[in-house]
């Protein structure tokens, strides 16, 4: 009897260990097909995710860019060609698939303002004076910078205060157009008034011998008179005594012989006549002592990134999202070389207000057009 008992006891405790083993092995197979499925769902969770960020993403087929003819056709070209890739990264960012981007020189700076006013072109990189010229059809969204300078008044005395002008590392969208006195007679004279503090007269400076530039040079001809005739109601064609000079440095030796008392010339021209003052055009002091400063145009904006008005796919959005790009492809390693093609350093967004002093000088030269 006690060995039947001790059977059936045995195989009952075999059959006890069996079921817990059982238990324990389903137990983990569970657990496993859990683990398994809630893998499946966060990995589909994340696809799911992705895939609707990327439909997120607005399509734009193409995205032309037109360049005004300021260097070769060929030299701008291959410069921007990495410009192709950088702004579609960018633009993928900002929630924009661009399929292609299209880049183009125009034959002249008006081909490319009329471009934008046509719609045949989405954006372009012009000067201010041909936005000024087509804004009618095309919007300024941002202003190239270029390193500044140590001053930046509207007061000529205050930059005589502050010789010589230095280079600064910060970044500026604007540049001045000075009417800067040499070392002749007259020359001294309308200096002294300047830097004692006295106004200088219609006589003072129609009575000196001007240099000045080309009429289409912003710096050495419009606004120059610009400033003329905000000052003295007389443009740069009134002077009775101007001479054209083919190059800044033929004028700057001009000046330092004494055949002119004043010249025309852009903001930091100085600086880069320093050393041929001396060694070219002979003179004993340095640029600095010779000359000083008698007048300070309005700011001159820089060049523009502009964008039609009439582009099927330019809408608000879409240009916050362009001046996003190009100000980071202008802050980055790879996108400085490229825009240092039409020496651009970066961008900063722009109004249309910005280009006020612009539409001025464009307003005067088509009324001094019109005189003639």
């Amino acid at each position: 009897m006690k060995k039947v008992f001790s059977v059936l006891l045995a195989t009952a405790m075999t059959a006890s260990v069996a079921a817990c083993g059982s238990s324990n092995s389903a137990s983990t197979t569970a657990a496993a097909a859990d683990t398994t499925a809630a893998a499946k769902t966060e990995t589909t969770a994340a696809a799911g995710e992705t895939t609707a960020a990327a439909a997120e993403n607005k399509k734009i087929d193409k995205l032309s860019i037109a360049y005004v003819p300021s260097r070769e056709p060929q030299e701008i070209i291959q410069a921007t060609e990495p410009l192709k890739e950088l702004l579609t990264k960018e633009m993928a960012g900002l929630g924009y698939d661009i399929g292609s981007v299209d880049i183009s020189v125009g034959t002249s700076f008006d081909a490319v303002g009329q471009a934008l006013v046509a719609g045949t072109t989405d954006i372009g990189v012009i000067p201010g004076s041909t936005y000024v010229l087509y804004d009618d059809g095309a919007d300024v969204i941002l202003t190239a910078t270029r390193k500044g300078l140590s001053n930046d008044s509207d007061s000529a005395k205050d930059w005589n205060d502050n010789k010589p002008t230095e280079a600064t590392d910060k970044e500026v969208t604007s540049y001045r157009a000075l009417m800067i006195a040499g070392p002749s007679e007259t020359g001294r004279a309308l200096a002294a008034k300047v830097n004692n503090g006295e106004e200088l007269t219609w006589d003072d400076i129609n009575g000196a011998n001007w240099s000045i530039m080309s009429s289409t040079s912003p710096a050495g001809y419009v606004y120059p008179s610009l400033w003329l005739s905000k000052n003295y109601g007389h443009n740069i064609t009134e002077l009775a005594h101007a001479v054209q000079s083919d190059s800044y440095g033929s004028a700057f030796a001009r000046l330092a012989s004494g055949q002119i008392d004043v010249l025309c010339t852009y903001a930091d021209a100085r600086r880069d006549y320093e050393e041929k003052w001396q060694s070219e055009y002979a003179m004993t002091n340095s640029i600095w002592d010779d000359t000083d400063v008698i007048g300070v145009t309005p700011a001159i904006y820089n060049d523009t990134i502009s964008v039609s008005k009439n582009s099927k796919i330019m809408d608000d959005d879409f240009k916050a999202a362009l001046q996003e790009a190009f100000i980071n492809i202008g802050n980055s390693e790879e996108g400085k070389p490229v825009i240092a093609i039409y020496s651009h350093d970066g961008y900063q967004k722009a109004q249309a207000s910005d280009y006020d002093s612009e539409r001025d000088a464009q307003k005067m030269l088509q009324e001094m057009e019109a005189s003639k």
